[in-house]
Formats: structure tokens, sequence, C-alpha cells
């Protein structure tokens, strides 16, 4: 069994996220960047799997620049076989990711396509649900537990209610939850051997993907800063507030 793992380049998530001054965008210079964090467990879970014995290969795939290259190597680093780096410039939507994604299991044919259920810098959980649409193929979204059967998966959600089990046939999509596992870190000679593993370049437009922007970014600026807040005596105090002046109740 061949698993794909989508992998890809954020702003450290501990680190204080800036506004450009012309409100264009975020500040990304000099800026600590990193793997977004659900696809360290996308990555993780692959390993696992292939330690078990119930697959034979992985495939770790990230999109984006030049410098989107280290978050594939970390992927190697880790324990997958082989990279790829798609090569594309400015904001991907996560339509063309989607798009970008389906040219690259057409060609590669996994058995499983396993990414985060969202990045941390748009937050959009879109990318897994629509590859699963643009293929056929059944979802398995927000996952905490994975278990492989011979021809299935059996996945454990976190949804609104709590905890649901689905069972899901192969070949199929799984976004990763924080909660899947605890990704293991990148000893330094994994990481020098990373460095000798294959990693196959290629551009969307080799996959014939258009990636310009479908969304115009008009202003990105920071949420206003909320009130200080205020200790009442009691009770009665508090709903008189809640009423008079907040006007809530």
């Amino acid at each position: 069994m061949k698993i794909l793992v989508a992998v890809k380049r954020v702003i450290d998530y501990n680190v204080q996220i800036r506004v450009k001054e012309d409100n264009s965008g975020i500040v990304t210079d000099n800026v600590k960047m990193s793997t977004n964090p659900p696809d360290d467990n996308a990555i993780e879970e692959a390993v696992k799997i292939k330690e078990a014995g119930k697959a034979t290969e992985i495939v770790a795939i990230t999109i984006g620049d030049d410098k989107a290259q280290e978050t594939v190597r970390k992927a190697l680093a880790v324990g997958a076989d082989r990279g790829i780096h798609v090569k594309a410039d400015g904001i991907i939507e996560p339509l063309a990711v989607s798009k970008i994604l389906k040219a690259v299991v057409e060609k590669e044919k996994p058995d499983l396509v396993f990414m985060g259920k969202q990045a941390i810098d748009d937050d959009c959980n879109q990318t897994g649900q629509m590859l699963a649409a643009l293929l056929n193929w059944p979802q398995a979204t927000f996952a905490s537990k994975i278990d492989v059967k011979d021809k299935s998966l059996e996945v454990t959600r976190e949804v609104d209610e709590g905890l649901e089990t689905i069972e899901v046939n192969i070949p199929a999509i799984v976004t990763c939850d924080l909660r899947l596992n605890e990704p293991r870190y990148a000893s330094l000679p994994n990481i020098m051997k990373a460095k000798k593993k294959p990693l196959d370049q290629m551009s969307a437009k080799d996959l014939g993907v258009d990636t310009n922007p479908r969304i115009e970014q008009i202003k990105v600026e920071e949420p206003p800063k909320r009130k200080a807040g205020i200790k009442v005596a009691n009770v009665a105090e508090l709903v008189n507030k809640l009423k008079n002046e907040a006007k809530v109740i």
C-alpha cells in the first residue's frame, strides 16, 4: 500500500503574527517557518502504518516556492521514502491545491492520501474535501484514530457532539486531527539521510493546473482590541449591567 502525504509550509505556530504596515498582508520576511502542525500528525500516522507492516511506501508532497522543500525534507527525515515538490509562487488557494494533488494522485496512484485537517495560516479546512470530490473517493475528516483493515479504514472522527466512528473503503482521503498521535522529532542522523532521498520537482504548469487566485485579498488588519473587563460586587449589579449597559437581557 502506498500513502501520499500532503504537507504545507506555514509560519511557525509560536511566532507572533504581524500585519504589514500597508495592510496588504502578513509579514513573512525573516520569520520562522515550519510544517503545518496537523500535517506533522499526518506524516507520523503514515510512518506508524508503515512500521506496522501495512504500507510499503510513503510519498510526501508539498506545493510552494523553493523554500517549501524544507517541509518535504523534514517529512523525509521523519520517515517518508520519497518527496515531491510542486513549484508554485504566490498564494495557492485550496481549489488549486486540490487540482494539483489530483494530478499527482493520478500519476502516483496511492491507496491513501493523508493531510492535516486544516492549515493554521488560512484555516480554510477545504483541501481534503475538495480533493475527495474531484477524485470521487471516500473521505474521513478530523481523524483522531485510524485502524487499517484489508480493504478499508475504520476512522474515529472528532465532531461537535463528541466522537464518530466510520468505515471507508480504500482508496480514500483522510484529514488528520491533532489528537491522532504525537509526532516524533527528526534525529540529526535521519536529517542527514533525508538529503540523499529522492525529491522530484515539477511545476503546477507541468500538471496543467491554473493557480491564479479566484479571490482578491483587499485588506488585512488585526482584530480590534477588547476592552478590559470589570468586576461586580454581586449578582444584582451583574444583572443590572447586562440589562441596562450591555442590553443583552
